[in-house]
């Protein structure tokens, strides 16, 4: 009798949230009246196969995506379609994690320990040997210019090369730990969320070392990173998001809910430009806010890809890609949107 009382209890506690939510302003967002996204099938991968980042030459025709099982794929007409690409040598288990080009020079970093550069788009690719004693794996890195470039290790160590990797200078005197995620402004600040999500560090060039933060509030941060419009943001367990204040990046508004009845977790957040912003999250969620956050709506037309959507990468304001799972990518297609959108 205990236990059929206990069962009902908790039938009408279900109840009450359902009935609570679905009075919400934001229970179910409005669609898109439009689909802006265009689906990419991409060669047959293996299922455990993640893709991590994509970047493209002077040419925006000519792009590459990184992933790993050493996943490595290559486009020549702007992202429509891709071919896998095999590097001689390069051991099959390497987790390539970032891709960056300044105009037909670029570079690749991986788990364990590998850093990649070419001089001609890739026509070829050369290893650059790292030094063992080096903080850290390789995590992330950006072109800077000729034979410049900054990268960043899983544990938070920042260097920087001017010698096409010969030889790399410490930004900072310390490492952070390790990094569930890191991002780079454009003026070269980083933003990194601790492994378990428990607390997050900035840093800026001339500091020696992290400065380090508490989360906003009780719920781990899963990503955070540099807004067009000189905000922080920040996703959180439970597909919950804040943005800071862009005159006090340590002041955090109010937490956004876009959409009580779902509770697939946000992933990335991307600008395409300073007042549209996109968040993508588990099994297709893709939100949409053309007001700077003020409000949302969702494409559901998405909804049907079977992937959870990772990373959202924006080019330009006309080019864009989000990387998931396995044989699927979506590419952003300008020409869908209508003229008084």
């Amino acid at each position: 009798m205990h236990l059929i009382r206990k069962s009902w209890k908790q039938i009408f506690i279900i109840l009450a949230a359902v009935i609570l939510c679905s009075g919400c302003k934001n229970a179910y967002l409005p669609s898109i009246s439009y689909n802006p996204w265009d689906v990419i099938q991409l060669p047959t991968l293996p299922n455990e196969v993640k893709l991590f980042d994509i970047g493209f030459t002077d040419s925006l025709d000519h792009g590459w995506i990184v992933g790993n099982n050493t996943t490595l794929l290559e486009t020549t007409d702007g992202g429509e379609t891709w071919e896998p690409k095999i590097i001689d040598d390069l051991e099959e288990r390497l987790r390539l994690t970032s891709v960056s080009f300044y105009g037909i020079e670029g570079w690749i970093v991986g788990q364990p320990s590998v850093l990649l550069h070419t001089d001609d788009a890739g026509e070829s690719w050369n290893e650059v040997p790292l030094s063992s004693k080096l903080p850290g794996a390789p995590n992330t890195i950006v072109a800077l210019g000729p034979s410049s470039a900054e990268m960043t290790t899983d544990i938070g160590a920042i260097y920087r090369t001017e010698d096409e990797g010969q030889h790399w200078h410490a930004q900072v005197e310390d490492a952070v730990g390790v990094v569930r995620n890191i991002s780079r402004s454009t003026d070269g600040k980083y933003i990194a969320v601790s492994a378990k999500g428990n607390f997050y560090s900035t840093w800026e060039p001339g500091q020696k070392s992290w400065t380090p933060h508490n989360r906003q509030n009780s719920r781990r941060l899963e990503n955070m990173g540099f807004g067009d419009d000189g905000r922080l943001w920040s996703l959180a367990r439970g597909g919950q998001l804040r943005f800071s204040d862009p005159e006090n990046l340590e002041d955090w508004g109010e937490p956004i809910n876009p959409e009580y009845a779902t509770s697939w977790g946000f992933l990335d957040l991307a600008y395409r430009t300073p007042e549209e912003i996109w968040v993508s999250g588990g099994s297709g969620n893709l939100l949409r806010s053309t007001d700077g956050g003020e409000t949302w709506e969702k494409d559901t037309d998405v909804e049907s890809v079977p992937e959870n959507f990772y990373k959202i990468v924006f080019i330009n304001s006309e080019t864009g890609f989000i990387l998931g799972q396995r044989e699927t990518i979506l590419k952003y297609n300008n020409s869908a949107i209508p003229e008084a959108a």
